[in-house]
Order: C-alpha cells, then structure tokens, then sequence
C-alpha cells in the first residue's frame, strides 16, 4: 500500500526549502521502495532549487544516499528487501549504443522509477535526479540501488553515490592517473578534495592542491596533497610549473569550472598531458583561446561526467578502499543533521563551511 513519509520540497525557484509529507506509491514492475538512512546534502540539490539544474517545480531534493530495501517490484531479482544500498543517478540501460559498445559509464538512456512520489494533495513531484532521497523513504527503479556490504556506516556510505564517486572517478577513471604521474587539483572544496583522494590512490608522485582559501588547503592536505598553492598569493600555472621541473603536471583537474581556473588547468599541464574539467561551469560560459593552443599541446581535454564511474563495478570497490582503511569517507562528513536542517545546510555548502551535511534518518 500506498506511504506517507516526510521528505524535503523544494516549491519554486530559490524558495527555502520545506520539510513536508510526501506519498510514496507501492514499487511496480522493475521498481523498489527504499528506507533511507543517509542523505548527502550536494550542491546539485541546491542548483535544482535555484532553478538551474531544470525539472518542474515542486522538487522532492537529494541523490546521494544509502539506504535498506523495503519492498520490491516484478521482475527485480538482483536486489531484494532487507538489502543495504547506494543509491545511483545514472542507472545503466544496457541497451543504447555505449552500453551496447561496452562504455556503459557513458549510457544515453539512464532508468528511473516510472511512477513519482507527490504530495498528500495529489501534486507530482519531480525528484531530482530520478531519486528524490532527502526523505524517509523513496522510489527508484531497481537498478538505481547498488548492494554493498551493509558493514559500512550508512552516512559514510551515502556520499559515495555522488561526490566521492565523481571526485575520485575524476583521477581514477576520466584522468587516468597513474603511479608516478603528476596531478594538479583547482579547487579543493568537497568534490576537489575527493579528487586529490583519487590522485593519492593512484598512486600520484605529486599531488599539487590549489585554492584560495587556507581551510580548503589544509583539508587538501589531509587527504593527499604534497604541495599546497595558495592562489590569492602566488600564480597558479607558473608555480605548478615550478614545482613539476618547468613541465607542468600530468594530470590537472578543474574542480570550480570557472573560465579562468579551467584556463590554468589547460596551460599548467605538461605536454601531451590531460585537462579534467570537473567542476560545473554556468551556460554563459564561453571558452576563447587560440585554437593553435589546442593544437600545439595536444594531449586530451575531457569532462568528469559522474567520473566515468559504473556503479554495479565501483561502488563496491569504493567500500573495499573505505574497509581497507585506503579511503577515509568519515573525514569528508562533516556534520550529521535532521531533514529541517537542509536550508541551513544548504548556506554551509555555498559558503564552503563544510566538506558534506549529511541527514541521518
């Protein structure tokens, strides 16, 4: 039967957000009712309340989230109740044509529940990212749930289902970084300094952190950094020159996605060397360099798109690293907080006050 829960509405464009009673439907065939546990708070959430990320208005908000199946529809055999899970957004087709060519990471046609949750008077809400998991309880296809090792602290655990997924899959997966190599990170806030995570798991010689705020630096540092810039006083591309021999770095990852920082990412690189763009630019961004640029230092520019992450292969292997004392996901929880926190939380994100806000329920 049908469920009333408590979950977090976004009503209209940059409105505060709500904490209200939301009606989740039995799951129907290839579906599945999930009980969350944890809720990451991420700055997609905040853009889809600011209008930015589409979808209709009302929203119901969150993504990154771990949680136990409840119940199950038709069909679903590869999870069942009573199952721990990460919640993922980019649920693999496995019929277009990159799932078909084997590059399921890139999918076309990503799945989501077929039904949507609305509020007590019938509206249908729009969940963000086809999971809506700042509530007590959602509905998701079944392919959007991960099962890992339930061992695992669920707020540790829900964070992998986005920004540590993204910012390591950022070095790991769309950088490539290997032993020995050279990384620049641009931005060391949350999804920067899962990034420098990556790089050290890789097996980076040098991990260079660049910011402008000293916080953002030190938290570099614990996860990895060997060398810190600090951008306010030392510019940026000639002191990661300096600092790689006059060659630049392997590896540089954009962690803002501003103009001007992508632009020290592309001309701090080594020769041959990759630009990550991993921080989300605004539209009215234009990129305007000479186009001999490009040419003469080849290479490879790409964009982390979820970090090229597969969820049924690495999300697991993410909780292996946790396990294995190799991926410190506690140190990234910052604070623990009830669903009528998330406005606040919401101001700590934008001011950079903390890595992650993570709701426990």
């Amino acid at each position: 039967m049908v469920q009333t829960v408590l979950g977090v509405v976004a009503r209209s464009v940059g409105a505060a957000v709500v904490v209200a009673e939301i009606v989740i439907p039995d799951p129907g065939p290839g579906e599945a009712v999930v009980r969350i546990q944890a809720c990451g708070v991420c700055h997609t959430d905040a853009n889809y309340r600011d209008g930015s990320g589409g979808g209709d208005f009302p929203m119901l908000l969150g993504h990154e989230a771990s949680g136990t199946v409840e119940a199950v529809g038709a069909g679903v055999t590869e999870i069942g109740p009573g199952d721990f899970v990460i919640l993922n957004w980019r649920a693999v087709c496995g019929a277009c044509r990159a799932c078909r060519r084997g590059k399921s990471w890139n999918c076309a046609a990503p799945l989501t529940a077929g039904q949507r949750p609305t509020l007590a008077d019938g509206t249908a809400l729009t969940p963000v990212l086809g999971l809506g998991a700042l509530a007590e309880k959602t509905l998701v296809h079944a392919r959007q749930c991960t099962k890992v090792d339930p061992d695992v602290v669920p707020a540790a655990a829900a964070l992998i289902g986005c920004g540590i997924a993204t910012g390591v899959g950022a070095a790991l997966w769309t950088g490539a970084v290997d032993r020995g190599d050279t990384v620049a990170v641009i931005g060391c806030a949350g999804i920067g300094s899962a990034a420098v995570t990556g790089a050290r798991i890789a097996g980076a010689e040098q991990i260079i952190a660049v910011d402008t705020d000293r916080r953002r630096l030190g938290w570099a540092r614990q996860f990895g950094a060997t060398h810190l810039v600090d951008a306010r006083t030392t510019e940026p591309v000639a002191r990661i020159r300096e600092l790689t021999g006059g060659h630049g770095a392997d590896v540089v990852i954009d962690a803002i996605g501003r103009l001007d920082t992508w632009k020290q990412a592309f001309y701090s690189r080594d020769t041959a060397g990759t630009v990550v763009l991993l921080g989300v630019p605004t539209p009215d961004i234009v990129l305007d360099i000479p186009l001999l640029d490009l040419r003469v230092g080849g290479g490879a520019l790409k964009s982390a798109w979820y970090g090229n992450c597969l969820p049924s292969r690495d999300f697991p292997f993410l909780i292996g690293l946790y396990r294995q004392g190799c991926l410190d996901l506690d140190a990234f929880v910052t604070e623990t907080i009830p669903l009528d926190q998330v406005e606040d939380a919401f101001r700590k994100l934008r001011n950079e006050e903390v890595l992650r806000s993570v709701v426990v329920l």
